[in-house]
């Protein structure tokens, strides 16, 4: 069973397969950790996300179990947040390093990659109640796995088809409305904003994908190409807030000068990129996707 939810099946059946599937693989990653309990963290939010997103779409359908479930399972996910955000800031380093314009920039991102490694492993060795955040996030994914269990998504296929169409609407005119503060302001919070929206629309592709394969897939392409990039641009905002906030990391070196600039310079380039892409994928008037949405879902079941 894969992440969607197709047309010729019963919705009750399918969105809760969908999202006991997600809820299973976060306990397996927690419990199995193939690569360590940190990857394992990393790889159960991104899961947490996709039950999120899922929820989101049947809001309509079920808005106390919504609000419900989301509640549970972001607060879930913020206990397991900390290292794996210190990790991000490392990755983001790298991406700055791999683009590095000169020769001595690129040594001093290296030194900055060090760094925050050893920031990164300091922070874990201090969180010494990550083993206990992880058994409770299994027993939080096994208590959202019964309510799950308990509650009925059950609709016609015009009941279905309107629910859609009135999720699609009210996630294309945050995102629209997410963009245009974009481009008003360049605050980290719009485009925070603008990248959940993102998330949705990209999940929420991958979702009901059967109505439409080809277009709805690469819609999800798309969709998701632009999370990355507001992923990345977000990524260098904490670590600029960072670096002014922990100088003491570089020992007055010359090296948080050089992180400063090239965090600026990317940046800029991030954000231009994201915009061109958000204005390309939110395009389409919120209420007319949304109509076309409800009449795919309504032919794909004929």
């Amino acid at each position: 069973m894969s992440y969607r939810i197709r047309p010729d099946k019963a919705f009750d059946n399918e969105v809760q397969a969908a999202a006991a599937q997600q809820l299973n693989r976060v306990i397996a990653a927690l419990t199995d950790r193939p690569e360590g309990l940190h990857e394992a963290v990393h790889t159960a939010r991104k899961h947490i996300k996709r039950v999120r997103a899922l929820y989101r779409l049947i809001a309509w359908r079920a808005p106390e179990f919504q609000q419900q479930e989301n509640d549970r399972l972001r607060e879930m996910a913020r206990t397991l947040s900390s290292v794996r955000d210190a990790t991000a800031l490392i990755e983001a380093s790298h991406y700055l390093h791999e683009t590095a314009t000169s020769e001595d920039e690129a040594q001093a991102l290296a030194r900055v990659i060090d760094v925050l490694t050893v920031r990164r492993d300091r922070l874990s060795q201090e969180e010494t109640d990550l083993e206990e955040k992880a058994e409770n996030a299994i027993a939080t994914c096994r208590k959202a796995l019964e309510a799950l269990k308990a509650a009925s998504f059950g609709s016609g296929r015009r009941q279905t088809a309107r629910i859609f169409q009135n999720s699609w609407r009210k996630t294309g005119r945050k995102a629209t409305k997410a963009l245009s503060e974009c481009h008003a302001e360049a605050h980290t919070d719009q485009f925070h904003e603008l990248r959940k929206r993102s998330q949705d629309c990209w999940m929420h592709h991958a979702l009901l994908r059967d109505i439409w394969p080809a277009a709805m897939h690469a819609k999800q392409l798309e969709a998701k190409a632009l999370v990355d990039v507001l992923g990345r641009y977000l990524d260098l905002s904490i670590l600029s807030e960072v670096t002014d906030r922990e100088p003491h990391l570089f020992n007055g070196s010359d090296d948080r000068a050089r992180l400063l600039e090239a965090i600026i310079s990317r940046q800029q380039s991030a954000r231009q990129e994201a915009l061109t892409k958000a204005r390309w994928i939110f395009a389409d008037e919120p209420n007319r996707e949304a109509r076309t949405i409800k009449r795919l879902w309504l032919e794909a079941g004929d």
